[in-house]
This record gives C-alpha cells, sequence and structure tokens, in this order.
C-alpha cells in the first residue's frame, strides 16, 4: 500500500513536471522579436474592441429595442453579438490583420503564428457562445460554455494530453475501482450534453401532447411524467456507461437507497405513489373544481408530490398527493360540469305560497350563469316560528367562475322581485311589556 501512494505521488509529479515544462517552453518563445511584435499588435487591436464596444454598444442595444415582429432567433442572435460584441470585433480584427501581413506584406505563416493560435481559438470561443445558445438552462449553459472555452484553449495549445495525463493521476483508488478527476469530468461533461437533449427532446414531445385533443388532461400530465423519468434515466445512465464508469458499485448505493426510502422518505413516496395513482384512475385532472377541508379552487398543475390548486382569491395552495386519496375530495367537474346550488329563504304566512314559487323560479331563472335548460325548482321545507320557509335550487355549468357570486346574484333578484310583486321576508321580533309593579 505505501508503495503504491509513493509510485501514485511520484506519477502525479512527474505530470505535473511536464505540464510545467511545456509552458515554460512556451513562455520562452515569447521574447522573440516577432512574438513581440504580436503580442503588441492583438494588445492594440484589445483596445479597438473594447473603444468599439464602448462606442457602439448602447446604440447597438437601443437599434435592437426598436425591431418588432422579428422570429426569436434573429433576436437571441442579435442578443448574443451584443453581449460579446467585444470577442466578435476583436476576433474579426485580427483575422483581418493575420490576412494583411500575409498578403500585403508577404510575411510568412511563421510571423503571425501567436496571432494565429490566438485568433483561431477567439473564433472557436465565439463559435461555442452561438452554439451553446440552444441550451435553454442558463446555469447548464453558463458551464457549457466555459468547460468548452477550456478545452478548445487546451486543444489549440497542444496540451490536452498533457492536461489529461494530470487530471488523471488525481485519484482515489479503492481496490479494483479508480476514481480519478479525468473520469468525473467526463461523467459530467457526457451527462450535462445528454441532459440537454432529453431537455429539448421532452419540451418538444410534451408540446405535442398537450396539443393532442383526443388525449385527457390527466393521461397527457402521466405520459409527461414516464416520458421525463424515462429520457433523464437514460440519459444518466447512458452518460455513466459511455465514460466506463463502472456502474456494478450502484447496486449497493440502490439497497442504502432502498433502505432510506424505507424509513425517511415514506411521505415523498407516498405522495408520489398516489400521484400515479391520481393520473391512472382519472378522479383528478387539471381544470377540476374540487372542495377539500375549507379549500375551494381549480387544480391548476398535477405534480410529481403535489397538487396546485388556485382559489377565487388568487390564493394557491399546493396539495399533497396523499391527502387527494386518503381525504374526501369534493369534485366538482369529475363526470360533467353541472353543478346545483341551493339557497333557503322565508316568506311572511299572508302570502300565497303558489306566487311565491313561480316568483323565485322566475327570478332566478333570469340571471346570468343560470341554466335555462335545467330550470330552477321551488319547493316549501317547513312552517317556521314566524315564516314559512322555502328552497330554490337552480343549475350552472361554470363552477370555476364562482359559486358565492351567482348565490347572491339569483338572492338580489329574489329580492327585487318580492319588493316588486309585494312580498317580505319576515325576521324575528320581541315585544317587551312591562308589568305595574314591578322594577
Amino acid at each position: 500500500m505505501e508503495q503504491d501512494a509513493v509510485q501514485e505521488t511520484n506519477d502525479l509529479s512527474t505530470q505535473v513536471q511536464i505540464m510545467f515544462e511545456k509552458l515554460v517552453a512556451f513562455a520562452n518563445t515569447l521574447v522573440l522579436p516577432s512574438r513581440l511584435t504580436q503580442m503588441g499588435i492583438m494588445i492594440a487591436l484589445l483596445v479597438v474592441a473594447y473603444v468599439f464596444k464602448l462606442y457602439f454598444g448602447p446604440k447597438f442595444h437601443d437599434w435592437m429595442r426598436g425591431l418588432e415582429g422579428r422570429p426569436k432567433w434573429q433576436l437571441r442572435v442579435l442578443l448574443m453579438v451584443h453581449r460579446r460584441m467585444r470577442l466578435v470585433v476583436f476576433v474579426i480584427l485580427i483575422w483581418v490583420a493575420i490576412f494583411i501581413m500575409r498578403q500585403g506584406l508577404n510575411l510568412f505563416p511563421s510571423r503571425t503564428y501567436l496571432m494565429d493560435i490566438v485568433g483561431t481559438i477567439g473564433l472557436a470561443w465565439v463559435m461555442v457562445v452561438v452554439a451553446a445558445r440552444f441550451i435553454q438552462n442558463t446555469l447548464l449553459r453558463r458551464i457549457a460554455t466555459w468547460g468548452a472555452w477550456i478545452y478548445a484553449t487546451l486543444y489549440f495549445l497542444g496540451l490536452v494530453e498533457a492536461t489529461e495525463a494530470l487530471l488523471d493521476q488525481i485519484a482515489v483508488n479503492l481496490g479494483d475501482f479508480h476514481l480519478s478527476a479525468l473520469l468525473i469530468l467526463k461523467v459530467l461533461i457526457v451527462t450535462a450534453v445528454l441532459f440537454a437533449l432529453a431537455r429539448g427532446l421532452t419540451a418538444s414531445t410534451t408540446k405535442r401532447i398537450k396539443e393532442n385533443d383526443e388525449i385527457s388532461p390527466s393521461m397527457q400530465v402521466l405520459m409527461v411524467k414516464f416520458l421525463q423519468v424515462l429520457l433523464y434515466g437514460a440519459a444518466f445512465f447512458i452518460g455513466l456507461k459511455a465514460t466506463g464508469f463502472d456502474l456494478t458499485g450502484l447496486a449497493v448505493l440502490s439497497g442504502a437507497i432502498g433502505i432510506g426510502l424505507g424509513f425517511g422518505l415514506q411521505k415523498v413516496v407516498s405522495n408520489l405513489v398516489s400521484g400515479v395513482i391520481i393520473l391512472l384512475d382519472k378522479s383528478i385532472k387539471p381544470g377540476d373544481v374540487i372542495s377539500l377541508g375549507e379549500t375551494f379552487g381549480w387544480i391548476n398543475t398535477l405534480g410529481a408530490r403535489y397538487a396546485s390548486v388556485v382559489t377565487r382569491d388568487g390564493k394557491e395552495y399546493l396539495i399533497p398527493n396523499e391527502d387527494l386519496i386518503t381525504n374526501q375530495v369534493v369534485n366538482w367537474s369529475h363526470t360533467n360540469d353541472f353543478v346545483r346550488l341551493d339557497i333557503f329563504f322565508g316568506t311572511a304566512y299572508s302570502d300565497d305560497p303558489h306566487k311565491v314559487r313561480a316568483l323565485a323560479r322566475e327570478a332566478a331563472a333570469g340571471v346570468a350563469r343560470v341554466l335555462s335548460t335545467r330550470p330552477p325548482v321551488c319547493h316549501i321545507v317547513g312552517f317556521g316560528d314566524s315564516s314559512v320557509d322555502y328552497i330554490l335550487r337552480f343549475w350552472i355549468i361554470d363552477p370555476t367562475d364562482g359559486l358565492t357570486n351567482i348565490r347572491g346574484n339569483v338572492y338580489l333578484a329574489l329580492w327585487d322581485a318580492f319588493q316588486e310583486n309585494g312580498i317580505s321576508i319576515p325576521f324575528p321580533q320581541r315585544e317587551v311589556k312591562m308589568l305595574e309593579g314591578e322594577k
């Protein structure tokens, strides 16, 4: 073991020394007169590019803001050019300078060697920026951009093999298992690329699924979730396998994860399974109007762990899927959108009940949102202490527009109809008599 550790230390030191010697050798070439001249030219071009961005950058930005009706890809390209204007201008200037030095001054390529390297690296950086615009995630795009920039720089400097050898020596060995920095870097790069491809494929497929009216909303959500798990899972395992990562060690890890799920993640797993059950039995789907306890609203989205319920007052409740399975849920639009509402009222004993019932039906039928295909009905439900009690029933088909407001409109229509026809609404009255001799 000690000999292996010493050998690994010696190998790492050797690779560091090789890398250092190459950098020193390259730095020594920079002191040549031709190289100093090229460095001076490039510094001047950098200053010109900086001044160009300083002067034309705001004008270019104002011009972009005035564009209307242009495709999004054109606007994204222009935005990329504005953000990387110094780099783009510098690359253009350096290649113009190289062309002039070779054609106009008849200089040999060796006289522009350093400028060729910098110009090629700069052009590669611009191409990386353009290609990275296809990555939607901001963090992933930055990681991919910087990673590609570093690789392009090392490649054109001829330091790729030395860097790989150095990273491979930075490793942890556990028996036959060799975990190096190079392997981790390859896994991250390949997995990131595969995840970006999976994300793009998922987004395009999801859009097509949601545009298909023949698929129910619950099945759309289920298909999208299944597709996400399939593509991202495949990207993860393919990325590990493509980089030579040993997957046999994942068996032990999966066992540990199973134990963790059994003890610490019971609620999470329960919500995940409940979400799948809800999507399969179609008991609740996006757009349904539900009541759960004191919460009344419509399903906005169905997630893997929770359902988003938006109420009439703009609040959004995140209800765990398990609660939708275990608790009593009122789905106002499960099989259809028809909802019957009941309101109670009373009139005086002196009023004709036949007339009261007719007026109540007519008043309710004249309110917007009350269905005429299912006309309102009114019945006597009892004789109270001071009034004849009635129930008025009517149907609506749009519970998402609210229940309290339609009840209020019907009550208001009843009030107006009773006032016009002399129907009185009694209320309890108390009469107090003072007896003589009592104090």
